[in-house]
């Protein structure tokens, strides 16, 4: 029987949430600030995206900047690792979604 680690654990809990990897592509993408991804990611409402950014920051998976003028979200290495994951599990599905469809 196969174990998985704590790592794995970690990454699976992270990226079964509702959000987090629509949050990831779009912070991916360039859109940083709050009102950006909130604006991006359709149906995502201010008290998830708050939970969502706030459980990402725990998680190291992204950190929040500013400056003067703005502020935004950046994805650590964490971050970038875990959407490159969600990219190819799009790819899978869109792959695959004639045979998943059945």
């Amino acid at each position: 029987m196969t174990t998985t680690n704590q790592g794995f654990e970690i990454i699976h809990d992270i990226m079964k949430l509702r959000w987090v990897p629509e949050i990831l592509m779009t912070i991916s993408m360039g859109y940083s600030n709050y009102s950006d991804i909130l604006n991006q990611v359709e149906g995502l409402s201010h008290t998830e995206l708050n939970r969502k950014l706030s459980l990402l920051s725990e998680k190291k998976a992204i950190i929040k900047e500013s400056d003067h003028v703005r502020s935004g979200y950046i994805l650590t290495d964490f971050g970038y690792d875990l959407e490159h994951i969600f990219k190819h599990f799009l790819d899978i599905a869109e792959k695959y979604e004639p045979l998943l469809a059945d």
